[in-house]
């Protein structure tokens, strides 16, 4: 028996459906939570290693300003849809470690998080990790409709970004951006052109629910239209719809009008144009675009779409640009680079950083490897697990991840590891974006010092979780066994008894009655 079919909304365009407002809804309803909960994914495009990528292209670019003499004004630079802010941290953290290093004069530079969701941008501007970086001026916030938006507000600062105001070029990161705006939908067979339509449908009544839960039952249904051409006023895209006719013969095929129109906003800012680089699941080369079906809605809380970053590297090339995209195949993501700026060819630092960061070993890469590993854990060691760690940017998730191998490892563990161990979890605190989960890192890292031996740096950790998560008994016991092995006999006594006040109940503080304060 076939169940009946709410409709939710009527055949549209693909571009004007519903959906893509309550994509936009439902981050408007959950905030941070989407991430903070893990209900949508984000580690494969803002993990460390990634941060230290796109730094690393970042880094390049302010080389190549400097070489050209544009000294005097300050860089902005623009993430778009910044959402929970970790991969800015990530970017910070390499960025200013490269730019200490190596002490060239640079241009300044000031990262913007943008988003459109109130509560993140108050995120941001209350996270105790990022004010740091806002007293020494180099954080700003916005909010910013990449598709409508025109200026930039700076919150921060209180200063405004108005169009042409910029003598510098705009910098703009789009990571996991272009996947979840609007676009149109193509068919093309045997060089006929289709626009495709959809209408919502669910198996549930809609009636009365809100964004998550409406996205979480819905259904497309496709219909497919003979378009007219040419079929849009700029004709620059017209001219690529006739090149897609000429290229592909059976395929369904995202064009980004929406993208295209957030690029042309967005070069509107600078006088210089922009450096956009971006980051997300998609296809750059055009054998790739062929023979695909009816397009999949990824659902992840939100959802998302795969993107065409062939057609977005085609746009930048008609306007004058140059566009770097990995001349191999990718496996997971695509990262693209597109210098929408005047005399594209001459940011030779520039390249040189994509091709040593992306083409040669980039984040797909990294994934792959990550992806190996995990499947091979069990028969790993500590030097190898180390490696991976360093591989990885020193990333958090991953060691977290990772973390009861770790503590099977270090029942035999040498010198040498040990104390090349406790550097590497040194590193991955360094570069540790909270988000305000239940994971209890600082107490993970410090119970990890203490089975190596290292009591201070343990009672170090177990101050920063404490100030996170406040005292716990777990940690009064802790505590305690640091200061016996430190011969601080008073701090220890005084601990014991904070303890048994704080935590009358717990058991395991008999223990420490039984420790012979002379013998330590």
């Amino acid at each position: 028996m076939e169940h009946k079919k709410h409709l939710i909304d009527p055949i549209k365009p693909f571009s004007e459906s519903l959906i893509w407002q309550l994509n936009r809804d439902y981050y408007q309803e959950t905030g941070i939570d989407a991430w903070r909960k893990g209900i949508v994914p984000h580690n494969l495009t803002s993990n460390s290693m990634v941060g230290k990528t796109y730094a690393e292209l970042i880094f390049a670019f302010l080389k190549d300003l400097a070489a050209k003499g544009q000294m005097n004004e300050t860089i902005y630079i623009l993430e778009l849809g910044a959402g929970h802010g970790r991969l800015a941290f990530h970017i910070l953290k390499h960025l200013e470690r490269l730019v200490n290093h190596v002490g060239l004069q640079l241009p300044k530079y000031c990262f913007v998080l943008s988003d459109i969701v109130e509560d993140n941008l108050n995120f941001f501007l209350t996270h105790p990790q990022f004010q740091i970086y806002f007293e020494k001026g180099i954080l700003d916030v916005a909010y910013f409709d990449a598709i409508e938006g025109k200026e930039l507000e700076l919150r921060y600062s209180k200063k405004s970004i108005l169009p042409q105001s910029l003598n510098q070029p705009l910098l703009v990161l789009a990571n996991y951006f272009f996947d979840s705006i609007p676009m149109d939908l193509l068919y093309f067979k045997d060089k006929e052109i289709f626009t495709c339509s959809i209408s919502l449908e669910s198996a549930v009544d809609p009636k009365g629910k809100n964004a998550t839960a409406a996205l979480e039952d819905l259904e497309l249904a496709y219909y497919n239209l003979p378009l007219e051409v040419p079929c849009y006023e700029n004709p620059i895209l017209n001219k690529m719809i006739e090149e897609y006719r000429n290229s592909v013969f059976d395929t369904y095929l995202f064009f980004p009008t929406k993208g295209f129109q957030c690029i042309d906003n967005l070069r509107q800012i600078s006088k210089k144009g922009i450096f956009l680089i971006s980051m997300d699941k998609g296809f750059h080369e055009i054998h790739d675009l062929e023979n695909s079906k009816f397009p999949e809605m990824i659902k992840h809380g939100s959802f998302s779409f795969w993107v065409n970053y062939h057609a977005l590297g085609s746009y930048c090339k008609k306007h004058g640009g140059v566009a770097m995209f990995p001349e191999y195949s990718n496996f997971h993501l695509d990262l693209g680079a597109l210098l929408f700026l005047p005399e594209p060819e001459t940011y030779s630092e520039t390249k040189i950083a994509y091709e040593h960061f992306v083409n040669d070993f980039g984040p797909d890469d990294n994934n792959s490897i990550k992806l190996f590993a995990y499947r091979n854990i069990a028969k790993m060691n500590t030097k190898e697990i180390i490696a991976w760690l360093r591989l990885s940017g020193y990333d958090s998730t991953l060691f977290k991840n990772i973390l009861p191998l770790i503590k099977q490892l270090i029942r035999q563990i040498s010198v040498n590891e040990r104390t090349r161990l406790a550097q590497t979890m040194h590193r991955i605190w360094d570069g540790y974006f909270t988000l305000d989960e239940e994971f209890d890192m600082a107490f993970e890292i410090g119970g990890m010092m203490y089975a190596l031996g290292y009591y201070q740096e343990a009672l170090d950790y177990f101050a920063f979780s404490i100030k996170q998560f406040g005292e716990k008994a777990d940690i009064y016991y802790n505590k305690a066994l640091c200061h016996y092995h430190l011969h601080q006999d008073d701090l220890f006594l005084k601990i014991v008894k904070e303890a048994k006040a704080a935590f009358p109940d717990y058991e395991n503080f008999k223990q420490l009655d039984k420790l012979d304060l002379a013998a330590s």
